[in-house]
């Protein structure tokens, strides 16, 4: 089931649910809201060169994908963090793209993947 998916690998989500398939299906509902806020604040931030908020927001969207197994995009999104942080900010513009091409790719799969609960 896990290898049908491009960016998301639903194996920790599933242990975290436990086979509760209505808490599995509000896990998905959750991340599917937050992903578009998550891509909205930073790409406001980044135009803003907000680097502190920027590093804040790739925080906690990393939580959230490496929850659903897309593990690529955590360590982009730790990487957003740390360079934000250290004000590192040469390639900070495109791992922004980078990570809100996978969250944004994401969408349609975890919509499938609610589907087949």
């Amino acid at each position: 089931m896990n290898d049908r998916f491009q960016h998301i690998r639903t194996k920790q989500v599933e242990e975290i649910s436990g086979g509760d398939l209505e808490f599995l299906s509000e896990l998905v509902d959750i991340f599917l809201v937050q992903i578009p806020d998550f891509v909205s604040k930073m790409t406001t931030n980044l135009k803003a060169e907000h680097w502190l908020q920027l590093a804040r927001e790739a925080h906690t969207a990393k939580s959230s994908a490496m929850t659903f197994g897309m593990d690529e995009t955590g360590v982009l999104l730790k990487n957003i963090q740390l360079r934000c942080e250290a004000n590192e900010l040469d390639e900070v513009p495109k791992m922004v793209k980078q990570a809100v091409e996978q969250l944004e790719g994401a969408i349609p799969e975890l919509e499938q993947f609610k589907q087949s609960l």
